[in-house]
């Protein structure tokens, strides 16, 4: 697509002559662009000739034509887009989408913070939204801001200086599951450390609100590494009794899921034996039998997050958005 049979990249010049325009109608005609209008009859007959000859407009001349980017930058760890994640994203690209924009993710192992901000700028965004704390420094925030881009948003507990931030903290997660197990009775708690690359970024400040709840009280708090397979499970099912362990914060429920049902193989009854807790509240998790316990996230809506990054992008400023919040949602696995 966008080559004719003699490997010739195809042009706005050959889908101008195509459709017996110009190609600056072509340009208004692909681009949308709202100062020059053009007629449906004419958009139309621009786009079915750039359909006949797969062209596809060039994000980066255009970018450099109208002077300013229309991406959204989300640099993500390859493997932390669970099903809720991924939900949120989506609805995430259906608003900016809207405005003409296009979220972008950026899968990427990096070194250090400012390593990272270097890679994102090189993209020139019109704005990024990191998703996880320890990726941004107000050293890297700096690199975005010399690079051009005029909106950052960090989903972090922590300010960053020239960041927008959105209180999430992961902690209050660990703690909230934490402090249910111990209201429930259970003294001895497991919590799942996910071996998958990307994933510690979260589990680490859980564990850390797991441990500063357990501290207050007789409990005990462990780390247990997992990896997300039946296999790995089954493995840590075969050792609980060693662990004695009377319960189990399992990251969230995707992990929850598999070591529920590897506790119960072993002969385990939940929550009998096991108390297990789970995060995120997905489909799933109300069908498992016994249904999980989950923690969820009572977050902002896409919309106010597209809103805020695009109010950031054209004005330089944004209202307060309200803060993510854990929610326990208690069924029969605690």
């Amino acid at each position: 697509m966008g080559e004719e049979k003699t490997g010739r990249v195809v042009t706005s010049a050959d889908v101008a002559r195509l459709a017996g325009v110009s190609r600056a109608t072509v340009s208004f005609a692909l681009n949308n662009t709202q100062q020059q209008r053009v007629s449906e009859a004419t958009r139309a007959k621009v786009l079915a000739a750039a359909d006949q000859l797969g062209y596809v407009p060039h994000a980066a001349a255009r970018s450099l034509r109208a002077g300013r980017s229309h991406l959204v930058l989300m640099p993500v760890a390859a493997m932390a887009i669970g099903t809720a994640v991924s939900d949120w994203i989506d609805g995430l690209q259906s608003e900016f989408e809207q405005h003409g924009y296009t979220l972008v993710l950026h899968v990427g192992r990096f070194s250090d913070p400012v390593t990272a901000a270097r890679s994102w700028a090189e993209i020139r965004p019109a704005g990024v939204i990191v998703l996880e704390a320890e990726n941004l420094t107000a050293q890297g925030a700096a690199i975005l801001r010399r690079a051009g881009i005029k909106a950052v948003v960090s989903l972090a507990s922590r300010p960053v200086d020239g960041v927008f931030t959105i209180d999430l903290d992961h902690a209050s997660v660990g703690a909230t599951a934490v402090e249910h197990l111990v209201a429930r009775g259970r003294q001895t708690i497991g919590i799942i450390m996910p071996e998958e690359r990307g994933l510690l970024a979260i589990a680490e400040p859980r564990l850390r609100g797991a441990q500063e709840v357990a501290s207050k009280t007789a409990a005990t708090v462990t780390a247990l590494s997992m990896a997300y397979t039946a296999q790995s499970a089954e493995a840590l099912a075969d050792d609980w009794a060693e662990r004695n362990l009377d319960a189990v914060f399992a990251f969230n429920d995707n992990y929850a899921s598999l070591l529920l049902h590897a506790l119960q193989n072993k002969g385990y009854l939940v929550p009998k034996d096991v108390a297990v807790v789970g995060a995120d509240d997905l489909v799933q998790s109300s069908l498992l039998r016994p249904a999980l316990t989950s923690v969820a996230l009572d977050a902002p809506t896409p919309k106010q997050i597209a809103d805020t990054l695009l109010s950031l992008i054209e004005t330089g400023s944004a209202p307060e958005v309200r803060s993510f919040k854990p929610v326990l949602v208690h069924r029969q696995s605690s």
